[in-house]
């Protein structure tokens, strides 16, 4: 008679494969307050907690020793050793994009501000789940259409979004695309009903949910528009684009910090621009040479700079 695998005993082993990281991250929302205080003390200097005792990880969290080992158990660890050493490992892997580096001289301020880890950590992992989540066939086929495209026109609502349509603009006009980006779902509407087959529709959403980008990517599909999404996995916006370039990132709990999708999506933006540039060939360099020449001849430069920035 076989055996019926206990799918609790599997908790109770160490598995080094799994990121804890991402792990505390994922579940802070879940945790007791007590249990935060302690992911925060953590995640605040990874390296410091790698190194200190269960005691010194209570006293910088203001909590007691058995609330760190509740807190490891909560963050799907064993214990306390077995958190330590998934925790030394992610270090070892990836340290480049857990630590912040050598504290800045700040001007006025005897100590680095209570953001600054956060926000550059947050931005290497959105940078880290881009490259794990998004799909490279995918991107590559949108950057087909658009090199094919007679006119690309961009839709982005909301503050973020529509900075990012803005973004789509600017990384795509270098290369000779006719692009437009709108912020206005009424002004996207009269432009949509001008695109032709041959045309593509580019939709930015974080969540995927807004009824009026819905309604124009339905609109472009009426035509027969090629329409790209760029927004997250499994959302309504996903789901009715004809090509879905997607990432879902997990935002760090601290509301007066950027929103950590943003750095998500400009990287998916400066995939696609890439994507387009070399579907693109030869034109696109033309261009991008063009481009430099006169922007050299006015203000004179040394070695490669930033293209128009």
């Amino acid at each position: 008679m076989t055996k019926l695998r206990d799918p609790s005993s599997e908790d109770e082993k160490p598995n080094m494969g799994r990121d804890i990281i991402a792990q505390i991250k994922d579940r802070y929302a879940g945790l007791s307050q007590a249990e935060r205080q302690v992911a925060d003390a953590v995640l605040s200097d990874v390296n410091a907690a790698v190194a200190a005792s269960n005691a010194k990880i209570a006293q910088k969290a203001g909590v007691s020793e058995p609330t760190v080992t509740r807190f490891c158990r909560s963050v799907g660890c064993v214990g306390v050793r077995d958190f330590k050493l998934r925790l030394a490992r992610s270090l070892v892997v990836g340290e480049l994009f857990l630590t912040v580096g050598e504290t800045p001289v700040i001007a006025d301020s005897d100590s680095v501000p209570p953001f600054w880890g956060s926000v550059f950590n947050e931005a290497r992992k959105a940078l880290r789940e881009v490259e794990v989540q998004l799909n490279p066939a995918r991107l590559n086929t949108a950057g087909a259409a658009i090199a094919r495209a007679r006119r690309v026109i961009v839709l982005g609502l909301g503050g973020s979004s529509s900075t990012l349509a803005e973004e789509v603009q600017v990384r795509l006009f270098r290369y000779g695309v006719s692009v437009i980006a709108c912020k206005d779902p009424y002004l996207a509407r009269m432009s949509i009903s001008t695109l032709r087959s041959d045309d593509v529709f580019v939709a930015i959403s974080a969540t995927g949910r807004a009824r009026e980008i819905l309604d124009c990517i339905d609109l472009a599909r009426h035509y027969g528009v090629t329409s790209i999404a760029i927004t997250a996995p499994d959302s309504d916006l996903a789901n009715a684009a004809e090509i879905a370039l997607t990432t879902r990132i997990s935002e760090y709990p601290d509301a007066l910090t950027p929103s950590a999708s943003r750095f998500a999506f400009l990287t998916i933006i400066d995939l696609l621009a890439a994507a387009t540039g070399y579907a693109m060939g030869p034109e696109a360099r033309e261009n991008l040479r063009r481009i430099k020449f006169n922007l050299v001849s006015e203000r004179p430069g040394a070695g490669l700079e930033p293209l128009g920035e």
